[in-house]
């Protein structure tokens, strides 16, 4: 998959990731063990502590393949993301319908990109207003629909590099 393609995850939800991954991966002997224990505790098809070690591996054996294609399909590089425009890696400062007093920040990425910051939302850049923002400079307005059908106007206050220490502190927007 080329760089292009790959959804942007902060350097933070990349560590968290592959520190889950790495738990996980060495989870598996325990685990193996677990379900050897209880399968000799004889008859397979009454054996709730079985079911519940093999049912915990399938789990966690998902959960593996999930976190390994989010970091295959995944980049914290953002030597594409400009200061001013709106773009995957960009935490971005809006208004809406003109009212600078209904004001959002949020960053452009995937789920998996979400920051360790609980105030900063994520977009995806396929969500109805990421795709609407996406390549928007500072000072434009640009219009999205809504899933409830109503056209809703963005206007970009600022966008911004994605920085752990300052994504959800506006810019004045002088």
């Amino acid at each position: 998959m080329a760089d292009a393609q790959k959804q942007y995850i902060t350097p933070e939800t990349k560590a968290k990731l592959e520190a889950e991954l790495n738990e996980l991966i060495a989870r598996r002997p325990i685990v193996a063990a677990e379900i050897n224990e209880r399968r000799e505790e004889g008859d397979l098809k009454e054996n709730a502590g079985y079911d519940a070690a093999r049912e915990m591996q399938d789990q966690e054996e998902a959960r593996i393949k999930q976190i390994s294609e989010v970091l295959a399909n995944a980049t914290t590089e953002r030597t594409s993301v400009v200061e001013g425009v709106a773009v995957v890696g960009s935490v971005v400062h809006v208004y809406y319908n003109g009212n600078q007093d209904e004001k959002e920040t949020f960053l452009i990425g995937t789920r998996a990109a979400a920051s360790e910051n609980k105030d900063l939302e994520t977009y995806s850049e396929q969500s109805p207003l990421g795709a609407a923002v996406l390549g928007a400079q500072e000072g434009e307005t640009r219009e999205y629909a809504a899933p409830n059908g109503k056209t809703i106007s963005v206007t970009i206050v600022s966008a911004e590099p994605y920085d752990s220490a300052k994504a959800a502190t506006p810019r004045s927007a002088n």
